[in-house]
């Protein structure tokens, strides 16, 4: 309205000045001129100007609805770095979730063959590394059918959320922490470290009834009810000082050596994943300082780098205390006449028939039979979870950062630099204004 105002007053200002001329060229005394002439040319000049003002005016026009666009257009613009936002976010949360689930589902086929190589004590291939055994497999699964690989895996994810369920209910009623950092105190530490000794020991007649599943052939077996875990498990742990079958321990020998381990483990993967994450912050660091551009991506590549240490940590803590988690798979399955898929050939099965007397006699006795290459048997088939499981990361990173690059190479977010308002706004200011004064100048 105040644009519309200031045009109207310039209008009758112009049209009292080109009055004001009229009447002095009127009032000169010229000889020898033909007044026609100079109304006829004074006429002209007069609708000329008053139809360069009109234009003025409808330019004024154009001018504000130039402005609407371009705050529409920038609405636009900054909604679509929202979005970009979002995607990118979303993005974060699905390689996580990819990663969860690599982890906990489509790792467990080569966790069932890793284990059923563990307790065959009376093998003859030790499947040290991959080749030897992809044969095995394929004529496991031609007998059987690929669903046989997938056996157990209800129990193992019950088992699982019963860890974080138990941790949780301890910590309630203790107040003792679940999770530590850097700055978490001595004191703090060790509760923690007792809360995960008490949540370990409690689940240990659990994780042994799930291993039955785990490893029991489908053919040779009736196959287990989704929460028969729970009960398996709850005899083992009821016949707490003798066993519930012939040659089964007791739940306190196995509380004890499970528990040791667990903790040694825990503590060795704190270790390896506070290095392992430093070396990927410190690795991204200086690829941020060597880029030209700053990342727009940070959360993504962040992400990325708490997965990969993840995985460095997964994979060292398991190939190092692979010996005695096979020591502990052998206890746990003694005495609960457990047939197993012989993985020699992938065609017969087997029984399992030990008898050790505890964790000292298992491992003596392992070297003694099948030697030291006996504690790492089915070593081939974690090589084989962690070349899958590096592939599904690999191909899920390369899918989000063709994701990334598409978001990246949409138009720049500033607003006058991609619209050139400052050229614009020149332009229309040059061509707003009357040509009455520039005629008269």
């Amino acid at each position: 309205m105040n644009r519309f105002v200031e045009a109207e007053e310039y209008n009758k200002l112009v049209e009292d000045e080109l009055v004001e001329n009229v009447l002095q060229t009127i009032s000169k005394p010229v000889k020898n001129v033909d007044y026609r002439y100079e109304f006829t040319f004074m006429g002209k000049c007069i609708v000329q100007n008053i139809n360069a003002d009109q234009d003025a005016i409808r330019n004024m026009h154009s001018f504000d609805d130039l402005s609407l666009q371009l705050g529409k257009k920038a609405e636009e613009k900054f909604d679509i770095a929202e979005e970009e936002i979002m995607i990118r976010n979303y993005l974060a949360v699905g390689v996580q979730w990819i990663s969860l689930v690599t982890e906990n589902l489509l790792s467990h086929p080569f966790i069932v063959l890793r284990r059923q190589c563990q307790v065959f004590n009376t093998s003859n291939r030790y499947h040290m590394h991959p080749l030897t055994l992809l044969p095995s497999i394929l004529n496991l699964q031609r007998r059987q059918g690929v669903a046989t690989l997938w056996k157990g895996v209800g129990s193992c994810l019950l088992v699982r959320g019963m860890t974080l369920a138990i941790d949780d209910i301890i910590s309630k009623f203790t107040g003792w922490p679940k999770e530590v950092n850097s700055k978490t105190t001595l004191k703090r530490f060790g509760q923690h470290i007792l809360l995960k000794c008490l949540s370990i020991g409690l689940v240990v007649p659990f994780h042994s009834a799930s291993l039955v599943e785990t490893v029991q052939s489908d053919i040779a077996s009736e196959k287990p009810g989704l929460f028969d875990v729970f009960r398996e498990g709850s005899l083992r742990f009821l016949y707490w000082s003798s066993p519930q079958k012939g040659r089964m321990l007791p739940a306190w020998a196995l509380i004890g050596p499970c528990v040791s381990l667990g903790i040694i483990k825990y503590l060795f993967s704190l270790v390896i994943r506070g290095l392992s994450s430093r070396i990927m912050r410190r690795r991204l660091t200086v690829l941020r300082k060597k880029r030209t551009e700053k990342i727009s991506d940070d959360v993504l590549e962040n992400q990325n780098a708490e997965i990969y240490a993840n995985l460095i940590t997964i994979i060292t803590t398991e190939v190092i205390f692979y010996p005695f988690e096979t020591v502990l798979h052998r206890l746990q399955l003694q005495g609960t006449r457990t047939i197993i898929d012989n993985l020699d050939n992938g065609y017969a099965v087997v029984p399992i028939l030990t008898n050790y007397q505890g964790a000292i006699d298992c491992y003596q006795s392992t070297i003694f039979s099948e030697g030291f290459c006996g504690l790492y048997k089915g070593f081939g088939a974690m090589m084989l979870q962690f070349i899958s499981h590096l592939a599904v990361l690999k191909l899920s990173k390369w899918i989000v950062s063709k994701i990334s690059e598409t978001l990246t190479n949409r138009p720049s977010s500033r607003i006058i630099h991609y619209y050139n308002i400052d050229n614009i706004v020149c332009n229309s200011s040059s061509s707003s204004m009357s040509p009455s004064l520039t005629s008269f100048a």
